[in-house]
């Protein structure tokens, strides 16, 4: 899911609908090359030491460094920080402030917004940062023949937003209805340099462009940082960007930090031990059964321990439903597992199936609890507390199943549809973290209570995606969803039955099925509406469905913790973030 902001317009509107200046006559402290905009944008932040380099380990390489392309975490943890968008959100507030565009207004229709860009501002080469890029990127994100997720979440009824150019600082937007989150979505957008980028989409080369071996001085970005150094397999390393144009109070440059690097290790446990044995700075994500031991290092004063309460990340298992065939004309899932994937019951009685509480309390060590749902409780704004529940019932499992023609016919405790064929399926999930491994030898302990044969076979990270989005062979996945936003239209390229991200058959040229098609229909219209209790009323019905048709079968939201060096500043941990201490890393430092 993309990283693409967390609030609604309609909450905002009275600061939204004009943006605001800020910093007029802010001296600038120059770092070399340093960026003078009018007006200035001045963080709100406590002003820092300049210096220094903050490690953070990670156990996946980007796939790319495209921000437009990229739809895996390991890609956006170097994206995010590279390219800027119109606006800015700041994730602890929700609040949302002005960015590359110190100001917008929206006409009395709701639908025609016109952004007024910085004077001054760069890109990293020098090239001025106009209104021809905030179009291009705008062309590109809708180009039918670049394969993005971008799009996704910015049509309504299938038709595109109109982005125009007014003069080099003016870009003008018209959409086809109101939408409702409009500035934190589309303001969010990574704005890309046309000067650079539009001879590799003339040339039908956008897809590889920015990619993994793209030369760092061939990366022109306009985000806090850099692309100094990529050694796959060992780490990412980022410079500040002399010529970023954010100061903070006293007009000091930012970023504050000089480098920032992610340091590749085999595993989450290596990721732990790094940050234990004082190897990194940050680790944003504690396991919920590493808490102990965190806490007494942190209770000797080693680092902050902070918890957040549940995250918005759901982890789930869904079914391969896609009945096309590969270039070679073979199924890409064979018909019989077909059968069983794409019927409801099926997928329901494998939910029954599932004993949350005991994953609950052996995996997480009782700091989760059981998902059933779509949207996690932790988003107390968009969640519906009446989707169908799946509690612990084999029982239940094997009465579902039976009803479908799946029962054990031969007595060997193993279930065989009405053809006699065992049922058993392969899933995937990515190595290197044990949670994840945990959760899938469990779900597979469950199952063969069922009577149900499942194969867990783990993968790499990098190719389990590309099984997922390229290859698409694959038959049953254990993953999850993270970045997004708590607003309803960060799903959009997940729930359309169009959208890239539409897991368990994307990219559909019409819905497949009625529930599909009637998902489509109320997220499109919540999208448009700006009535708060109407959109959570479209919404709550989409959850109701999902609920019913378990395409995404949930295991649990797991309780959030994060650690980071006492020695860092301006950290304001957020659990609305998968980033939850380095979302504001231009605004880090040490003291």
């Amino acid at each position: 899911m993309k990283t693409i902001g967390q609030i609604a317009l309609l909450s905002l509107a009275g600061i939204l609908l004009s943006g605001c200046d800020k910093g007029n006559g802010t001296k600038i402290v120059d770092r070399g090359n340093a960026t003078v905009t009018e007006p200035p944008l001045v963080v709100p932040c406590q002003p820092g030491k300049p210096g220094g380099r903050l490690v953070i380990a990670s156990f996946g390489d980007p796939k790319t460094f495209n921000p437009i392309t990229e739809n895996e975490s390991s890609s956006t943890d170097i994206i995010r920080l590279l390219f800027m968008g119109l606006a800015v959100l700041d994730t602890q507030t929700q609040e949302v402030r002005p960015g590359l565009a110190h100001k917008w207004n929206v006409e009395a229709d709701q639908k025609t917004w016109t952004f007024h860009l910085r004077k001054g501002v760069v890109w990293s080469d020098g090239k001025p940062l106009t209104a021809d890029d905030v179009v291009f990127t705008w062309q590109v994100v809708y180009d039918p023949k670049i394969n993005n997720v971008t799009a996704d979440l910015f049509k309504i009824d299938g038709k595109n937003f109109e982005v125009t150019k007014v003069d080099d600082l003016t870009v003008k937007v018209v959409t086809p209805e109101p939408y409702a989150p409009f500035i934190e979505y589309f303001g969010s957008v990574p704005i890309i340099p046309q000067h650079v980028l539009a001879p590799k989409v003339a040339a039908g080369e956008f897809e590889s462009a920015y990619g993994i071996n793209t030369p760092p001085a061939e990366m022109v970005t306009c985000g806090p940082f850099n692309l100094k150094q990529f050694k796959p397999g060992e780490f990412t390393l980022l410079e500040r960007n002399p010529r970023f144009f954010m100061v903070d109070a006293e007009g000091q440059s930012l970023p504050y930090l000089d480098t920032l690097i992610y340091k590749v290790v085999p595993d989450m446990n290596a990721m732990s031990l790094a940050f234990l044995n004082d190897e990194c700075d940050v680790h944003e994500n504690v396991r919920p059964d590493e808490y102990d031991k965190f806490r007494g290092e942190a209770d000797k004063g080693k680092f902050k321990l902070t918890e957040l309460g549940l995250g918005l990340e759901r982890g789930f298992l869904w079914f391969n439903m896609n009945p096309e065939k590969d270039k070679n004309g073979k199924a890409l899932v064979s018909p019989t597992k077909l059968k069983w994937f794409t019927n409801t019951k099926f997928r329901q009685a494998i939910s029954y199936a599932m004993d949350r509480p005991s994953i609950v309390k052996s995996i997480y060590a009782n700091r989760a609890a059981p998902n059933y749902s779509f949207v996690s409780q932790a988003n107390s704004k968009w969640y519906n507390p009446d989707t169908p529940q799946y509690p612990f019932d084999l029982g239940k499992a094997k009465a579902l199943l039976k009803e479908i023609g799946i029962e054990d016919r031969d007595g060997n405790g193993l279930l065989e549809d009405a053809e006699g064929n065992v049922i058993e399926f392969i899933m995937n999930t990515n190595t290197g973290n044990p949670v994840r491994e945990k959760l899938a030898t469990m779900i597979a302990s469950d199952l063969k209570k069922l009577g149900v044969k499942l194969v867990y076979q783990p993968i790499e990270f990098n190719s389990l995606v590309s099984k997922i989005n390229n290859t698409k062979d694959y038959e049953c996945i254990l993953m999850g969803l993270g970045g997004g936003g708590v607003d309803p239209a960060s799903s959009m390229n997940v729930l359309l039955s169009n959208g890239f991200t539409h897991q368990w058959y994307p990219r559909q040229t019409k819905p497949a099925t009625e529930w599909e098609a009637r998902i489509d229909t109320l997220m499109n219209e919540q999208i448009k509406t700006l009535d708060q209790s109407k959109r959570k009323k479209l919404f709550d019905e989409v959850q109701h469905i999902l609920g019913e048709q378990m395409p995404m079968i949930y295991t649990t939201s797991p309780k959030i913790y994060s650690a980071y060096r006492g020695s860092l500043g301006n950290v304001r941990p957020t659990a609305l973030s998968s980033y939850r201490v380095t979302w504001n890393a231009e605004e880090l430092f040490f003291k």
